[in-house]
């Protein structure tokens, strides 16, 4: 099985659907030489995603499945159920993958012919832009063949690192969640930014540019605890700054944000 030229369609076309499907569309190198989106019930949301990507639209997924190598089924995980109990009877030989938080190899296998091949892949909406971290689990059924399918996959939409089913259930608050958290604290600096008199493009931009330089400085691989150390000073303003943190316990309630994610996910399979 070759990579190059495959198809691939997407039932359901919401955030995580269309960040991919951005990846994918912007990837010149990418294999995928057909990519068709199904959404039967936002007949709008379905053709604004064809016109702005280029993609083909169908709200018929039932119609095309057995035209395309790779379904990735973009639904939430409450509806997986139906829909793989729907997917199973028309299955053909394709790679099936999920987006969704909870949803991993042994439900869907579950759920299909022994014999299919499934991945379990969690990304960000990064991926729009090819900067997710995503993390991913391959079934029992995946070969060497599949392989080359699953990484034009996953080479759209940014870094990605294979793990057991259970660490990518546990990791999935840190890598497809916590973005959120990130934009919660870049919200509350950008207000704190601009309560000094500048505007709100201009406190935007200090933010924005200050997380950018900290991601940078922790892709050096430096520890987070000793970058800390380098920006505060023993008994300075910043180290002030950290103090209120620490008082508050700001590392205990970002871990108990982490914990209600995958309490969450996992109510939802």
């Amino acid at each position: 099985m070759t990579a190059m030229g495959s198809s691939i369609l997407f039932i359901g076309a919401g955030r995580m659907a269309e960040a991919v499907i951005a990846g994918i569309a912007a990837d010149r190198e990418s294999p995928f030489e057909r990519i068709t989106v199904a959404n039967k019930s936002n007949q709008e949301k379905r053709d604004r995603l064809a016109a702005e990507y280029g993609v083909h639209a169908t709200d018929d997924w039932l119609q095309v499945i057995q035209n395309h190598d790779v379904i990735v089924l973009a639904a939430p995980p409450s509806a997986h159920g139906d829909l793989l109990n729907a997917v199973a009877p028309l299955w053909k030989g394709q790679l099936i993958v999920t987006l969704a938080a909870g949803i991993d190899p042994e439900y869907m296998e579950a759920r299909l012919p022994a014999e299919a091949p499934v991945c379990w892949i969690m990304p960000n909406t990064a991926a729009q832009i090819g900067e997710s971290m995503t993390t991913f689990v391959c079934g029992n059924a995946v070969t060497s063949a599949h392989r080359p399918l699953i990484e034009g996959l996953l080479q759209a939409i940014g870094p990605a690192e294979e793990l057991t089913a259970a660490q990518v259930h546990e990791l999935t608050a840190v890598t497809g969640s916590a973005p959120a958290f990130m934009y919660y604290i870049a919200s509350a600096l950008q207000e704190a930014a601009a309560a000094t008199g500048i505007s709100e493009e201009q406190a935007q931009r200090l933010v924005v540019q200050m997380m950018k330089g900290s991601a940078a400085m922790l892709a050096t691989g430096k520890e987070p605890k000793d970058l800390m150390q380098q920006v505060a000073s023993p008994g300075g303003s910043t180290a002030e700054g950290l103090h209120v943190l620490e008082t508050y316990h700001v590392d205990r309630i970002i871990k108990q944000a982490v914990e209600a994610v995958n309490r969450h996910a996992g109510g939802n399979t």
